[in-house]
């Protein structure tokens, strides 16, 4: 198991600069392979655009890193082939719901989906939708996501002044704190609720975390990390 490094900050300065990968274009052919073995399994996904990051420096209070663009079919590969391009990371914003009671709000990703059975908080790797004046917008990616998969808007939540970064191989996942006025079975069953009304919703359940006993296999390491320093 990898280490895992938080790093707590309140400035993100990630802007997006035009920059060709050579492992996209120098593995183009054995990419489009991969991509259509993984759309015969789960017709639903489609190669969008999404960003990438590269050259992250922490300092006392910020994170900073350059992003550029890049194919999903790319990310797919580079991650399913367990990250053969170590200058290169996922860095991504995460809404950790906490509900009044204490309980952490965590949705499970549905079958039809590239990460089918995983459980985390809402969250997405940014793509074209989340640069704002050249740079990626983390707080709107955030708030994008969790309008999406849970329906709530930003007038349902206090959002924390810092965020956790904790890094974990070549993932970066920027985890802020969105704190909201109702128990944990009741903002639950408000989602659940949310889901039920969507034809193809992207979570197929909604999971509390009270403690460090609800933790499963399901939930990627810089989720339980980050929850566990929660519960210290």
């Amino acid at each position: 198991m990898e280490p895992i490094a938080t790093h707590r900050v309140t400035t993100l300065d990630l802007n997006v600069h035009p920059w060709s990968w050579p492992f996209a274009s120098e593995r183009r052919a054995e990419i489009s392979a991969h991509f259509a073995g993984k759309q015969r399994e789960k017709p639903g996904i489609w190669n969008g655009r999404l960003l990438l990051g590269r050259n992250p420096v922490f300092t006392a209070t910020g994170f900073r890193a350059g992003y550029f663009e890049t194919d999903f079919a790319s990310f797919l590969a580079w991650r399913d082939w367990g990250f053969p391009d170590r200058d290169v990371f996922n860095g991504f914003g995460m809404g950790a719901l906490r509900c009044a009671d204490g309980a952490f709000v965590l949705g499970e990703m549905g079958q039809h989906t590239a990460n089918a059975g995983r459980i985390y908080f809402p969250s997405g790797t940014p793509d074209l939708e989340d640069i704002s004046a050249g740079a990626v917008d983390i707080s709107g990616s955030v708030a994008r996501e969790v309008a999406e998969e849970t329906g709530l808007t930003a007038a349902d939540y206090r959002a924390d002044a810092h965020w956790d970064c904790v890094v974990s191989g070549a993932a970066v996942a920027m985890i802020r704190i969105l704190n909201v006025d109702a128990s944990g079975e009741a903002l639950r069953e408000r989602i659940e609720a949310n889901l039920a009304r969507q034809s193809q919703p992207e979570l197929s359940a909604i999971h509390l975390v009270r403690g460090v006993g609800d933790l499963t296999a399901a939930m990627p390491r810089f989720v339980t990390a980050f929850i566990e320093a929660q519960f210290r």
